[in-house]
């Protein structure tokens, strides 16, 4: 404990976005491809200066097999100096490290010797089960009062999921988080706005239902998740369900505002049932309607649409043979800290686009970026005639927005569906222009093999771990 903030706390993303430049990652990786090898925490130089630029310079493997390590997030963060929950003596010292499949967490001390990190708890699935109800831990987020993570269901597979807290100092589960839960059932990714008492949270499935692969017949009957949910952060109580329609399929990532002081967000859609297209959406609070207030409830809005592309049959995997095109997939979005710039993975079509949302209710495509892809397979700069599969999908953006990494895997039975020859891994950095654009960075392209990369952690904090109080 410290006696005084962690400087890796800022009290605004203004102050964030002016922070030391991160010299570390921290990957997590699946060991789909190595029978009964369990996964691994990569720790990669992410210094230019760096001698070992590019490379694995540390690496974690977990205790036990099978856990597919998915996200996993920082114990403390920026939230911790909100004047209503203090905790300014936690450090960020902590990875959160939970297993998708398993359901068993892993904590990792990243102190004394960040480069090399040591796992000093693990918490069995059990234990998460009784204390909480839920199973499948997904998304881990440092609060002002906890270390919150979403989960997928229920022991037995099927729902509800939600979402439950950690101790902020012996990391113990506490319980459920939700009080009232209302018509919610299923879970995905959760966040907040903490500037308006407001959480959200969105849809994928059961552990039943997403598991095993994408389920033709649940897709095409709209059976996914398609809505997100407004609650009461402090009472813990659902507030208002905002339903996308069942065409819009998987609701997945949320990207709140950074400036506390704005009350909307961005949403991303996999895909779209009538056209296989697409979609980031905006959810946000209407101003005043002339009575000294609006009436209390969130709106949503679709302000970007990407299309899916049309493609020969016999070249597609069998899931997309029938639909004859290969459509964006958007599995991960992501937003600068300073609002201005939102990143959109598509997996499927192996194109990472930027754009400018500095009005969010109009953006503007301004940068996009090829590597990978079902069909195209588009090789990265530094080695032009090697083919990639996969296709960007995990992004994260650094604190001063200037670079941007994303990896290549999304899980493993959806891997095994869309690119069935089996996912090679790999990591690329980005170069992102202040004003707009973005390019690879040539001399960083990481090759992990079997190991195949999902979420990326930046030493310091990055774009989607940190929550500010102050504008």
């Amino acid at each position: 404990m410290l006696l005084k903030a962690d400087p890796t706390f800022y009290p605004s993303p203004k102050l964030a976005g002016q922070a030391p430049p991160e010299n570390l990652a921290y990957v997590a990786a699946l060991n789909a491809n190595g029978g009964s090898k369990p996964d691994a925490l990569l720790v990669v130089d992410v210094d230019s200066k760096s001698k070992k630029y590019g490379e694995i310079i540390g690496q974690v493997d977990m205790p036990n097999a099978g856990d597919e390590l998915h996200h996993f997030g920082w114990n403390a963060c920026s939230s911790a100096l909100c004047p209503y929950a203090p905790h300014p003596h936690v450090e960020r010292r902590y990875l959160i490290v939970p297993g998708l499949r398993s359901s068993r967490i892993h904590v990792l001390d990243t102190k004394p010797n960040p480069k090399k990190p040591k796992i000093i708890k693990v918490i069995e699935p059990g234990t998460v089960a009784e204390r909480t109800g839920y199973t499948r831990p997904h998304t881990v987020h440092c609060g002002p009062d906890g270390i919150y993570l979403s989960a997928l269901g229920s022991p037995n597979g099927d729902g509800p999921g939600g979402v439950f807290a950690l101790d902020h100092y012996t990391f113990e589960p506490l319980g459920r988080w939700e009080v009232e839960r209302g018509p919610q059932y299923f879970a995905y990714d959760f966040a907040w706005h903490l500037g308006y008492d407001t959480a959200v949270s969105s849809e994928w499935g059961t552990p039943n239902m997403v598991e095993n692969g994408v389920n033709p017949e649940l897709l095409l009957g709209g059976k996914y998740g398609h809505s997100i949910h407004i609650w009461d952060l402090r009472k813990r109580k659902h507030l208002q369900a905002i339903d996308l329609g069942a065409e819009q399929q998987m609701v997945l990532e949320l990207r709140p505002a950074h400036d506390p002081t704005k009350a909307y967000g961005f949403v991303g859609v996999v895909v779209s049932l009538k056209d296989l297209s697409s979609s980031i959406w905006l959810w946000h609070k209407p101003k005043s309607n002339g009575n000294g207030g609006s009436n209390g409830k969130w709106e949503i809005k679709k302000v970007i649409e990407i299309p899916a592309e049309p493609a020969d049959p016999e070249k597609l995997p069998p899931l997309l043979q029938g639909f004859k095109a290969v459509p964006p997939l958007l599995t991960d979005i992501n937003l600068s800290i300073d609002d201005r710039f939102l990143y959109a993975s598509c997996w499927g079509t192996g194109e990472i686009r930027q754009y400018d949302v500095s009005d969010p209710f109009d953006p503007k495509l301004v940068g996009s970026v090829h590597i990978g892809g079902i069909l195209r397979r588009t090789p990265h700069p530094a080695k032009p005639d090697k083919q990639l599969n996969g296709g960007p999908q995990m992004v994260e953006v650094s604190r001063d927005g200037k670079r941007v990494y994303f990896t290549n895997s999304l899980y493993a039975a959806w891997d095994k569906q869309f690119y069935p020859e089996g996912v090679e891994g790999w990591m690329v950095k980005l170069d992102a222009n202040p004003s707009g654009g973005i390019e690879p960075d040539r001399k960083f392209f990481l090759e992990t093999g079997e190991l195949r990369p999902h979420q990326v952690r930046l030493q310091g904090g990055d774009a989607s771990s940190d929550f500010y109080c102050y504008p």
